[in-house]
């Protein structure tokens, strides 16, 4: 039987930390987001996840159709609305942003997206999304009208994270949002990490190797790198930060 994604994440993350790349379609033309796409399943990434906050360009299901063509590396979707859904990719992290009070991101666009996912015969990995405060507004807090979990305050960011995965969602993925002014704390990280048993993604505000591998010793399962990798497109970084997830835990 063929080893799903949610497999293949759990199974890499018990040996190392993980390095997600996020490439969203709406800030490059096609050719472009395949090319960096190309370049990260190239360098070092274990999973490209492909989405963002919102869509202004009609990029998104030609660009993941093509970059699911182009690499062997699992492509999954980061669904901004629920039409974000395609077969053109290994699986869906479907966010329930469990830090919001939005209804709209608790269920409204799940209950959208759900009949496409079973249509598309998509796999979905049911994740606790988790907004943190990164010292700017970003366009995932505008875009859902939510607020927060203080970057001070890793109790709150505990509680969430235990509701969720209580509720049996199988991911919890801290995100300071694209953009931050600055990655989610090592407290915060460390001590969500040792309060539950599920997998721990956090990305948001880390711009180089150091940063990712200051998170993943602190507890990190999955460290996903998105604005920079854009910003920089440099397969030097990738393999960098790759090479430093590497080394964490050793």
């Amino acid at each position: 039987m063929k080893q799903t994604v949610y497999e293949k994440l759990t199974g890499l993350c018990r040996t190392r930390t993980g390095y997600i790349c996020l490439i969203d379609p709406d800030r490059a033309p096609q050719d472009e987001t395949v090319e960096l796409a190309t370049l990260c399943a190239d360098n070092g990434a274990d999973i490209l996840l492909i989405g963002g906050s919102l869509m202004l360009h009609d990029r998104f299901h030609g660009a993941l159709r093509a970059i699911h063509e182009s690499v062997e590396t699992p492509v999954v979707i980061f669904p901004g609305i629920y039409d974000f859904v395609s077969p053109h990719a290994d699986a869906i992290f479907l966010l329930c942003m469990v830090s919001s009070r939005n209804p709209q991101m608790l269920i409204g666009e799940q209950v959208r997206a759900a009949p496409k996912i079973r249509a598309c015969g998509l796999e979905s990995i049911g994740t606790g999304y988790m907004l943190v405060e990164s010292g700017r507004m970003t366009s995932v807090q505008y875009m859902s009208a939510s607020l927060p979990i203080p970057a001070a305050k890793p109790d709150i960011a505990v509680a969430h994270a235990l509701a969720a995965q209580y509720l049996g969602m199988r991911l919890i993925y801290m995100d300071a949002g694209s953009g931050a002014e600055r990655p989610i704390s090592c407290e915060m990280v460390n001590a969500v990490s040792e309060a539950i048993d599920v997998p721990l993604v956090v990305g948001g505000g880390i711009r180089n190797p150091e940063e990712a591998a200051d998170i993943a010793r602190a507890g990190a399962d999955f460290i996903v790198t998105g604005t920079v990798l854009e910003d920089n497109g440099d397969p030097a970084l990738v393999r960098e930060i790759a090479a430093a997830l590497r080394e964490a835990r050793l």
